[in-house]
């Protein structure tokens, strides 16, 4: 079996990246507020895998933004394969990543900022603004080819680890003055874990220095959410997980079973090692059991076992598309994911900046009767979400693909 070339369009990946923007589109599918109106139901069985976990753990909803990082980096190799056989030089590349990273970093301040908000409210935490903080690297260490990428992914998460470390452990008077703070209820962990406590930990004390020397209406004290500016530097290495799969989906020389194979035990490994690293270690005597959590999977703060885990997840979930998709060849089961897949920058700003508008327009021209009470949350958010799916088709259908 021949490698892939940079010119061949590998459809299992825009597959598996529209399924990911559908589902993040989705705004859930009103599963949530299901769960809330009928207690004891189905719903709330599976409410908790369409919402972020509070702190510690994984559900599929945590899996969206990984998803789309890992495949940021999948889509590299390609990318500076085909602009390289295009003649264009390695300044210009550099360019294009430069220009890239500072046009998302702005989009993401862009989308943090609101329309009630009287200056620019300068977060990170935004899934293209991560993106944006660490393509420019992304772009430099994927030119150095796997082994430096992998080197790069285990000094990173070596690295952020002992940061995290290095750290003091919250103190009893920390602990009591983030008691009042949204979020902290179930984000306080026990003994060495308490690293990674939300709003006590390293990433933490770095954003209330480096965000108040930038202008706001108010200091900054803490992110409701837990979610830091230094994201970016665990997420970098996703994204460079995604490179070096890229990679070797375009050399590999095993056929389409092996590599399939290979994603799919590579991924089975690494969930087991990122949920080994997050299991509690037994105690010595007269300690708590709990006390002993080595490294928590914590997706909020982007924890090193959490890049590892998600990582392995990430992997399994693109080896089902490989298979469907590149194996026994059903592209018409996936066509409308493709449509999304191929603009999903697109699905991903009209959601953030239509969502809203949408719902509020589908209620005004559709009647009433199109939204009964009991499905109602469902059908609004499906609703949107195939507004959103007939653009992206309409965009497909004209060749027309939007790309930063």
């Amino acid at each position: 079996m021949n490698p892939t070339t940079s010119n061949q369009r590998l459809l299992s990946l825009d597959a598996f990246r529209g399924f990911i923007m559908l589902l993040m589109a989705s705004s859930g599918f009103g599963i949530a507020q299901m769960a809330a109106a009928h207690p004891g139901s189905v719903w709330e069985f599976i409410k908790p895998q369409f919402a972020h976990q509070d702190w510690q753990g994984c559900s599929l909803w945590d899996l969206i933004q990984p998803s789309f990082m890992f495949m940021v980096g999948m889509a590299v190799p390609f990318s500076y394969a085909k602009r390289r056989e295009h003649g264009q030089s390695f300044f210009g590349m550099a360019w294009h990543a430069l220009s890239r990273s500072i046009l998302l970093v702005a989009l993401g301040v862009l989308l943090a900022t609101h329309a009630g908000d009287k200056h620019t409210v300068f977060l990170f935490t935004n899934v293209l603004a991560q993106i944006g903080l660490g393509y420019f690297l992304l772009f430099l260490f994927s030119r150095m080819g796997w082994e430096y990428m992998l080197s790069a992914i285990i000094l990173i998460l070596v690295g952020y680890t002992w940061f995290f470390i290095d750290h003091p452990l919250p103190t009893s008077q920390d602990l009591a003055a983030i008691a009042g703070m949204k979020g902290t209820e179930h984000a306080i962990l026990p003994g060495f874990a308490g690293h990674w406590d939300i709003h006590t930990n390293a990433a933490a004390a770095f954003d209330r220095w480096f965000l108040n020397m930038l202008p706001r209406e108010q200091a900054f004290q803490y992110n409701p959410g837990g979610y830091q500016t230094l994201n970016f530097i665990p997420a970098l290495a996703t994204m460079l997980g995604g490179a070096v799969t890229g990679d070797f989906l375009m050399r590999s020389l095993k056929t389409e079973r092996g590599r399939c194979t290979t994603l799919l035990v590579t991924g089975i490994l690494l969930v087991v090692v990122g949920t080994a690293l997050d299991f509690k270690i037994l105690p010595v005597v007269g300690a708590q059991l709990d006390q002993y959590t080595l490294l928590p999977v914590v997706k909020r703060i982007w924890t090193p076992s959490w890049t590892i885990l998600s990582g392995g997840w990430v992997l399994i979930l693109l080896s089902v598309f490989y298979w469907l998709v590149e194996i026994i060849g059903m592209r018409r089961l996936v066509y409308p994911l493709v449509v999304v897949g191929t603009n999903s920058i697109v699905i991903y700003l009209l959601h953030s900046l239509c969502a809203g508008w949408i719902n509020e327009n589908l209620h005004k021209h559709l009647p009433e009767t199109a939204f009964p009470a009991y499905w109602a949350p469902v059908i609004e958010r499906c609703g949107v979400l195939f507004v959103l799916w007939l653009v992206c088709w309409w965009l497909y259908k004209q060749k027309a693909f939007i790309k930063l």
